[in-house]
């Protein structure tokens, strides 16, 4: 960690008193570290108190150039190799989303070309604002990395997401991040399936399920990390599309099938992490069912089992399904692992709280042949890159 130059933005809020902590433990670690705060953040915590544990000026004014050598907001944008915005208000972050560049930290940002890592910090109320919501998966989209909020009890009173990650959180990930990549998986083709399947049933209504691809991307964005050339097949969601893999939408059952099964023959592994519909209506209508007096029956019929003919078809795969379960996950899981011939499931219970479908972190079982371990509860793009690093260490992995 020595010599790696950390650019910490601090913006307005009462987690600014964490930020003087961060800046503790990140020198502590080795990093050169300079502050930028904005006018607001100087109304909690005095630009001195980041003076003292940086051993740097403090910056907060366009205007106010130390050294008439060097444009400060250029230089410091120059100097970072790794720019961190923590605390990131609602309106910091609408700033950078937008383009704003109106004080010492947005014009910064802004002339940046380093990694940039936001930490929010907010109501639990803001950060589910719509306007919120859009911002963030526009940086998302943008490029930008996020250091997601933590639940807990909020200055404002509130319980719930927004609290400011942990110093120590923090400063590990920075650490990680700077540490040697290994990648166990470089010079193999990942195919990942993500999302839910939609089976229409007329041109205004379809069969789907809970799924938001949340999983399958964070594996898939994982295997890209690792060193893979992935190919992600995903279902609709709501979800900013990863870089550095090509993308391939599908939307029914039997498109997911047919754009895995073009990639499978030239794949290494394949990940099946999409909750594919089992039935679809066996008619589809050419136009909108109109209600009738009484009930209605809607006839189905099986689509395609994608993980049982991948694995009846198999080769040289290695073949690794998901198994989304409200029961016996452990043995469901290794009949699932059986009956389809993969080399490995990962089982998850969706009724467990914060483990479901549309949460931020997941907790599972990795089974394989006489091999099974389980995960605890961590964020989903954690859980996905310790899933491979242990696949890419066992003795049958090709």
């Amino acid at each position: 960690m020595q010599n790696k130059n950390i650019l910490l933005c601090v913006t307005g809020g009462i987690a600014v008193y964490k930020a003087v902590a961060l800046v503790s433990k990140l020198t502590q670690a080795g990093m050169n570290v300079k502050v930028i705060m904005t006018a607001s953040a100087q109304k909690f915590v005095n630009p001195l108190s980041f003076q003292v544990m940086s051993k740097n000026d403090v910056f907060y004014d366009t205007f106010d150039e130390k050294n008439s050598n060097v444009i400060a907001h250029i230089d410091l944008a120059d100097w970072a190799d790794l720019i961190l915005v923590a605390p990131a208000t609602a309106n910091m972050i609408a700033k950078m989303a937008n383009g704003i560049a109106d004080d010492m930290v947005s014009t910064t940002l802004l002339a940046a070309t380093a990694p940039i890592w936001i930490a929010p910090a907010m109501n639990v109320h803001m950060y589910d604002h719509p306007a919120v919501k859009r911002n963030i998966a526009q940086l998302y989209a943008d490029g930008y990395r996020f250091v997601e909020p933590s639940e807990g009890y909020l200055a404002c009173g509130y319980v719930g997401k927004g609290r400011l990650e942990e110093p120590e959180k923090i400063t590990a990930l920075v650490q990680q991040y700077f540490m040697p990549k290994k990648q166990p998986l470089k010079g193999k083709k990942v195919v990942v399936s993500a999302g839910p399947t939609r089976e229409r049933v007329d041109p205004v209504r379809f069969l789907t399920n809970f799924s938001t691809g949340k999983m399958g991307y964070a594996m898939a964005e994982a295997a890209r990390d690792l060193g893979a050339d992935v190919v992600l097949v995903s279902g609709p969601t709501n979800l900013p599309k990863p870089t550095g893999m090509k993308v391939i939408d599908v939307e029914s059952a039997q498109d997911m099938f047919d754009a895995i099964w073009a990639q499978y023959e030239s794949a290494n592994i394949v990940i099946k992490t999409a909750a594919v519909a089992d039935y679809r209506p066996k008619n589809t209508h050419g136009q909108k069912m109109k209600k009738q007096p009484g009930d209605a029956v809607l006839e189905l019929e099986r689509t395609t089992d994608i993980l049982a003919t991948l694995g009846a078809n198999k080769e040289h795969q290695l073949l690794i399904g998901f198994a989304a379960e409200t029961n016996d996950v452990e043995d469901y899981g290794t009949q699932k692992l059986q009956k389809k011939n993969a080399d490995y499931i990962v089982a998850n219970d969706v009724t467990e709280e914060g483990s479901g479908f549309g949460t931020d972190t997941n907790s599972v079982i990795l089974i394989g042949h006489d091999y099974k371990q389980k995960f605890a509860q961590l964020p989903k793009k954690e859980l996905a890159l310790r899933l491979l690093e242990t696949i890419a260490e066992r003795e049958d992995f090709k």
